[in-house]
């Protein structure tokens, strides 16, 4: 009797990477008999040649594999639940098609889940070998923030690469909010998951979608998504500022009436205004932003919608 393992592919702009991860899979599973692939490439809105790749594979008879194509891009976080949503193998795992997340480790994932009583085998980046400096520094940086201010616990260097079992995949299906951070959602869950390090593997074709900036973006996502401290610390900081000022008013009293000598100092006055007005308006902008993500879940618009399918 044989297992179906269902592989969800999101893709952006992957017309050379797609056959090539097609191939890699199929390989891996030569290896592994007693399991049934299934590929689900989910084209996020392309602008190459993506979706003609994925009818090509349709042909192949090697494995069995499906696509989704989205009327527009709605984003990887859409893609994977989507994906998610429509699979329906006993285990579940989530893929780069760029081939960054090494098929061969299937292999030993499978292994440990099927010996074992963990829920889920997930991957980490044990090193950012081929990263730049910058983006590593920033992105161990997220890490130790969300860590701090977050119930909900990451491992640093996590990918979405991971082999699940059907019980978490329901699960996480149960989270159908519009604000999405994956890597939140997986740990919230509470599945008992281990972790498989491997080294940094460049892209084996075409170049990363995601920009600094868009990185940038989604980490915040997920501070706001998982820890309403920022919200906290507005709250504070205000407090102690407000007690500064009243400090320094009663100070500038006593010394007006007894000294006579009465506060001097416009460029100072006019440099402590704009920096309060500045911190506020900053504090504004974190609370407007949670208030855009309730704006968001409220509207209960589609977090994807497919234009073709197969």
């Amino acid at each position: 009797m044989t297992t179906k393992i269902s592989i969800i592919v999101p893709c952006f702009n992957e017309e050379e990477s797609a056959p090539l991860f097609y191939q890699a899979i199929a390989e891996t599973f030569q290896k592994l008999p007693n399991y049934q692939p299934d590929i689900l490439f989910i084209n996020d809105g392309s602008t190459d040649n993506t979706l003609n790749k994925l009818r090509e594979l349709q042909a192949d008879p090697t494995i069995e594999s499906h696509y989704l194509s989205f009327s527009r891009q709605f984003g990887k976080e859409a893609g994977v639940y989507a994906g998610l949503k429509n699979v329906d193998g006993e285990l579940v795992t989530i893929m780069d098609a760029d081939l960054q997340d090494p098929p061969a480790m299937l292999i030993e994932m499978i292994n440990l889940l099927e010996t074992t009583d963990y829920d889920c085998i997930g991957t980490m980046r044990s090193d950012r070998s081929g990263e730049p400096p910058v983006r590593s520094f920033f992105s161990n940086l997220f890490y130790r923030i969300i860590n701090q201010i977050s119930q909900t616990k990451i491992v640093p260097g996590a990918r979405d690469f991971r082999l699940m079992r059907r019980g978490m995949v329901d699960a996480i299906l149960e989270m159908s909010e519009y604000n999405r951070f994956s890597k939140g959602i997986f740990s919230w869950v509470g599945f008992k998951t281990k972790y498989l390090p491997y080294q940094n593997v460049e892209r084996v074709a075409g170049s990363s979608s995601w920009s600094f900036w868009s990185l940038f973006k989604y980490s915040l996502e997920g501070i706001t998504d998982f820890s309403t401290v920022p919200l906290i610390i507005a709250g504070w900081l205000g407090l102690i500022v407000m007690a500064i000022a009243f400090v320094s008013l009663i100070f500038i009293f006593f010394q007006t009436i007894f000294v006579g000598n009465p506060t001097k100092g416009w460029a100072s006055t006019i440099s402590l205004i704009l920096f309060l007005g500045g911190l506020q308006l900053f504090f504004l902008g974190v609370i407007g932003n949670y208030i855009g993500k309730i704006f968001m879940e409220v509207k209960h618009r589609p977090l994807y919608i497919i234009k073709e399918k197969k």
